[in-house]
């Protein structure tokens, strides 16, 4: 009952979701609403000790260079790369919004399975660009030219990288056959959980610390990545860099 109220509620602004605004708008909103705690973290990390206790790397400090820096670059990307691909995919493949929304046990499983399938894609994708040297050097080199992460090095990438990881989170609700519903909701929880990766910091309430028996990687897991380089390949759980043996808790 309480999802199909929340979707008759998303119907009712049905030309707002078929209009093109709406995908054009919707990633960089949430992304910069999502980053905004985690900005405020850093801006009062340099004064108040107890945020700084928080921090993964407890000395390392983001400037506004930096912070305009990445900015920069993930507009250019969108604005130059994503936007026109949004706009054509919009075009071409007009949403379609049933009437019934998903059941909940659906909805769920369909997540998951969604961040499931992301987790392997980017794992292999991932640890393929850092044993290569030359689709290090071409490609990922751009996301580790910060040895500590803060939240806005989330989209810190080179256009290949945003492309292909754009491309992986668009097409798995496809290849599964999500509702809408599902869809959107995968978009905004893959969103928020790259986000929190590379927040830099290991918050009382964070991802890792709900998910029990070390499956989920989170903020650590990923900051150690960007620390050594040759560890802790996957986004967001912790079984495959088990089984290729590249997990790092330290």
């Amino acid at each position: 009952m309480l999802l199909q109220s929340l979707w008759d509620y998303i119907l009712g602004h049905s030309a707002l979701l078929s209009s093109p605004f709406f995908p054009v708008l919707f990633t960089p909103c949430v992304y910069i609403s999502f980053s905004l705690p985690f900005i405020l973290l850093d801006l009062l990390s340099p004064h108040l000790a107890w945020v700084r206790s928080y921090k993964i790397q407890g000395e390392s400090q983001i400037s506004w260079t930096t912070m305009g820096q990445c900015l920069g670059l993930f507009f250019y990307n969108y604005l130059f790369y994503l936007f026109p691909i949004i706009l054509v995919h919009w075009y071409l493949r007009p949403i379609s919004l049933p009437t019934q929304a998903p059941q909940s046990l659906r909805l769920v499983w369909d997540v998951l399975a969604c961040l499931l399938l992301f987790d392997f894609q980017y794992f292999f994708w991932h640890l393929l660009h850092h044993r290569v040297p030359w689709l290090y050097r071409t490609f990922h080199k751009v996301h580790h030219a910060h040895t500590s992460t803060s939240v806005l090095t989330t989209q810190y990438s080179g256009v290949w990288e945003t492309l292909s990881l754009g491309f992986f989170a668009s097409i798995n609700p496809y290849l599964l056959g999500c509702h809408p519903l599902t869809e959107m909701l995968f978009y905004v929880l893959n969103i928020w959980l790259s986000v929190e990766d590379h927040c830099g910091y290991d918050l009382p309430w964070a991802t890792h610390r709900l998910v029990p028996f070390g499956l989920y990687g989170g903020a650590p897991h990923h900051d150690l990545h960007h620390l050594k380089f040759r560890s802790n390949f996957a986004p967001y759980f912790t079984h495959w860099d088990r089984l290729f043996g590249t997990l790092h808790e330290h």
